[in-house]
């Protein structure tokens, strides 16, 4: 049976967390910088484009008020005197939103459109003196104005000087209202994008979080059958489990022949040695014409031999374990007895006091025998 780690049904969605080194904090901020950008532009330049629209529509109404009047003038001057064709022409081109009104050479308004009356700026719109020969607009009182003027000459005479205004202000509000709607509506879609490619991305990064839990969860048990399977992953991730699938093989192969050389070793080292240990306490017991310091120096290689077989015995023990093949046998043991016996070990490779003190009773449990022959190798590392 794999080890295999689904996608994406084994994952939920994990909560995200800033941070600034992360490759989905990197893409998120990257895409919503571009979308601020692309979005904030577009904005932008849809905000003026409409201001110059709107600008230039009105600037053209007025060029066309200042090309008419003086025709219409001269129409009206065969019927009236001059002063009774301005009027008749102010009245005829004059609508709500459009000012007209005519100054003789002395600066004194000889001739005015009728909606002056009702209109509360009508005397600043007067009180002006200088107005710009193209179109322009100005802001007055909290309203706009587009603003134009210049010398007013019928059959070749010079009457005075011509002065138009047109009122925007209720186009430049609903102008101001739709930009700052396209801002909300921009605000409003940054951020929809915003949370889209975050869920989006988190979502696309989900096949590496799983290629991360396999590898954590990964251990010398299930080695050799953990394999990765994601569904419906990009190509360069499936490249990726791919790679991590051999390279688990690769590890697998190199763990077992690791096994397989400790119990070899083992093995192969444990039957020459014994045999050598065998002769040299067959020696000790024959050796009644050898030397104390022969028999010191026998005894000493015997006992070195047998601390190396108890090591290789320990050694073919833990692989037998790795593999699974090893068989416990339960026996009881007197826990004062192992306890001081693991203190005499420790007395000889560590000069640090060690106080032991037994209560009354002796207590009897039963002890795996894998720990019970593996005792002084594991004080002995630990102690060193």
């Amino acid at each position: 049976m794999n080890f295999i780690v689904k996608w994406p049904k084994n994952l939920r969605l994990q909560r995200w967390k800033l941070d600034p080194s992360s490759l989905q904090t990197r893409l998120t901020l990257g895409i919503a910088l571009f979308s601020v950008l692309g979005l904030g532009s577009v904005a932008l330049w849809t905000s003026w484009k409409m201001q110059q629209l709107l600008i230039v529509t009105h600037k053209h109404n007025i060029e066309q008020i200042a090309e008419r009047f003086p025709r219409d003038v001269e129409m009206y001057s065969e019927t009236w005197y001059v002063k009774k064709s301005l009027q008749k022409a102010i009245d005829n081109l004059t609508l709500a939103n459009v000012f007209i009104w005519v100054k003789n050479q002395q600066g004194t308004v000889i001739v005015q459109s009728q909606n002056f009356q009702s209109d509360s700026d009508h005397f600043v719109l007067k009180s002006l003196a200088e107005m710009p020969s193209k179109p322009l607009v100005y802001p007055i009182n909290g309203r706009y104005f587009v603003l134009c003027g210049g010398p007013l000459t019928i059959n070749e005479m010079n009457v005075g000087k011509l002065y138009i205004a047109l009122d925007i202000s209720r186009d430049q509000k609903m102008l101001v209202t739709m930009v700052m709607s396209l801002s909300v509506a921009s605000i409003l879609a940054i951020i929809g994008v915003t949370l889209a490619i975050t869920v989006y991305i988190q979502r696309s990064l989900m096949p590496l979080r799983h290629i991360s839990q396999l590898a954590d969860n990964v251990n010398a048990d299930i080695l050799d059958r953990a394999t990765v399977y994601l569904e419906r992953a990009p190509s360069e991730v499936k490249e990726l489990a791919r790679t991590l699938d051999t390279m688990l093989g690769r590890l697998s192969d190199s763990w077992e022949q690791q096994r397989q050389f400790v119990s070899n070793v083992s093995h192969e080292l444990r039957t020459p040695l014994t045999i050598v240990s065998g002769y040299l306490q067959s020696l000790l017991r024959r050796g009644n014409n050898l030397t104390e310091i022969q028999k010191e120096a026998i005894s000493t290689a015997s006992g070195e031999a047998q601390r190396t077989i108890e090591l290789l015995k320990d050694l073919l023990e833990l692989a037998r374990a790795d593999s699974g093949q090893i068989h416990f046998h339960l026996e009881a043991v007197v826990l004062n007895d192992l306890v001081a016996e693991v203190v005499e070990m420790a007395k000889q490779f560590s000069d640090r006091e060690i106080i032991l003190r037994f209560g009354d009773g002796n207590n009897i449990v039963n002890l795996e025998q894998i720990f019970s022959g593996s005792k002084n190798s594991i004080i002995t590392e630990k102690i060193i």
